[in-house]
């Protein structure tokens, strides 16, 4: 049997139109799951400094949150909302996401004032990453697993700690590492969940077990333990960033 829920995504409202559209847009758990990948970042370097940690939660929420997703919607429209981004309104979606890159780079460009010139290359790989993922630019190679997990996972964390401590060293490299993890590992999740919501029709089959009972197989079958996995991590990685940010903040 077809599953009932054709939401395009777990999260996404099930109601269409209004601010519904952009909480869908902004992928609410994924957003704050990586964005706790800064927290942890900057956590990781010896001294917090509070404005730093929010000026680069702010630069990530406007290039990841919701440039990168703008861009995204553009190209084929995965979440089905109502906000234009088809032609020839695809322009004002485009203004928004170039916007919201210009609003990262500039909060970088003015850390660069405090923290030098070790943020440069942050500056400028941060917004390519974004458009390279998101456009499909140079093939798609950067639109792979391994790729999201750089720009998504690793590249926030590094780029948090080189805002707090000026420079890089083992914890920031090992973190990123665990955080490069965790994203492949979310991505390898997440891709057969969203083609089980938005491209599978139908599925229909059983399972029969060694005892002979028979079970029903379907979409919301196999789909249900890819996002219960999804939404356990997601919380975990933001609740690990908050108990880090808790630990050395007060």
């Amino acid at each position: 049997m077809p599953d009932p829920d054709r939401r395009p995504a777990y999260y996404a409202s099930a109601r269409g139109g209004g601010w519904h559209d952009w909480w869908t847009l902004l992928h609410p758990p994924y957003t704050a799951w990586h964005l706790s990948y800064v927290v942890i970042g900057a956590a990781l370097a010896p001294h917090v400094d509070i404005s730093r940690l929010v000026a680069t939660l702010l630069a990530f929420l406007a290039a990841v949150g919701v440039s990168a997703h703008a861009l995204d919607e553009i190209h084929g429209r995965p979440l089905r909302t109502g906000i234009p981004t088809a032609s020839p309104t695809t322009v004002a979606a485009t203004r928004v996401a170039a916007t919201r890159v210009a609003v990262a780079v500039g909060l970088g460009a003015a850390g660069v004032a405090r923290v030098g010139w070790v943020l440069v290359p942050f500056i400028v790989a941060g917004p390519a990453l974004v458009v390279a993922y998101n456009a499909e630019l140079f093939g798609g190679v950067v639109h792979t697993d391994a790729g999201f997990a750089l720009a998504w996972g690793a590249f926030p964390l590094l780029t948090a700690y080189a805002a707090q401590a000026g420079g890089l060293g083992l914890a920031p490299v090992l973190g990123a590492v665990g955080a490069f993890a965790l994203s492949y590992a979310q991505r390898s999740l997440s891709t057969p969940a969203r083609m089980l919501r938005r491209q599978v029709a139908d599925v229909h089959g059983a399972m029969t077990l060694s005892d002979g009972t028979v079970l029903a197989v379907d979409d919301a079958v196999l789909r249900a333990p890819l996002e219960r996995a999804l939404r356990a991590m997601s919380w975990s990685v933001m609740a690990l960033a908050a108990a880090v940010a808790v630990a050395r903040l007060r």
